[in-house]
């Protein structure tokens, strides 16, 4: 975070209220009165995307062609810096994620239903396969763009989604997700042609690429089709399942 924000920026501002569940984004025009700001004009910073959340401005900015991201009061006053937090949900302030270039890019799709969402996940972490525990249940509700995203924490991450992306059909790949803990010893011993092992690898290197560009910082992590952050246990409630 760039220095000249420590002296007008409220490091970790939790909201009193909530914001809105649409974001707004804001018009070229009001993001070039917004780069009129005498602090932004003197540190240079460029506008890339703004959104409005209702409670205050989200800024997709650079800074001397460094990307980032602060939030501006409504009042156009107070730029502030560092986490924002929802105080509805404990959810992260930031802007949508663009999920649109990234649709056909998954591993496989899970779910036949109508509400769409993308899952970066590990087959090795816990909460992953807690969520995983619950998907049958809303299988015929969601669909579920599944990308792989191993953490170099978890020893076998990394075999175990190229096994699960190896699979030749998406049932088959479904099973092995399911069955990833039992997998471990048939992903360790899998003999693949070389051809097949770049491709998977160039496959897996892309998804991670993918979640890296999103800021995917953990797993499992879940956008709506929005591109809009969900935290996964709310998305079971939201179908009436109580996480145990």
């Amino acid at each position: 975070m760039f220095d000249f924000t420590k002296k007008v920026i409220i490091s970790s501002l939790v909201l009193a209220g909530s914001l809105s569940a649409d974001y707004k984004e804001v018009s070229k025009v009001e993001i070039a009165q917004m780069e009129q700001l005498e602090l932004f004009k003197r540190a240079q910073i460029k506008i890339n995307k703004a959104y409005d959340t209702g409670s205050l401005y989200i800024l997709n900015i650079s800074v001397q062609g460094n990307p980032d991201e602060i939030y501006l009061t409504k009042d156009k006053k107070l730029v502030l810096a560092g986490d924002v937090i929802d105080a509805s949900n404990g959810m992260k302030i930031t802007s949508p994620a663009d999920v649109a270039p990234i649709r056909g890019k998954e591993a496989f799709v899970y779910g036949t239903g109508t509400e769409e969402y993308f899952l970066f996940t590990d087959p090795e972490c816990k909460y992953c396969k807690m969520l995983e525990s619950y998907l049958p249940k809303i299988q015929d509700k969601v669909k579920i763009r599944v990308f792989y995203y191993p953490l170099d924490s978890h020893t076998n991450a990394k075999d175990l989604s190229l096994y699960i992306m190896s699979q030749k059909t998406t049932d088959k790949k479904v099973t092995a997700m399911f069955d990833s803990t039992a997998s471990i010893e048939k992903a360790k011993s899998m003999k693949y042609t070389q051809a097949e092992l770049e491709k998977l690898e160039k496959q897996l290197d892309e998804q991670i690429q993918i979640g890296m560009k999103l800021n995917v910082q953990g797993t499992p992590t879940l956008f709506d089709k929005d591109g809009k952050n969900i935290i996964w246990v709310n998305l079971l409630e939201k179908f009436g399942i109580e996480v145990k």
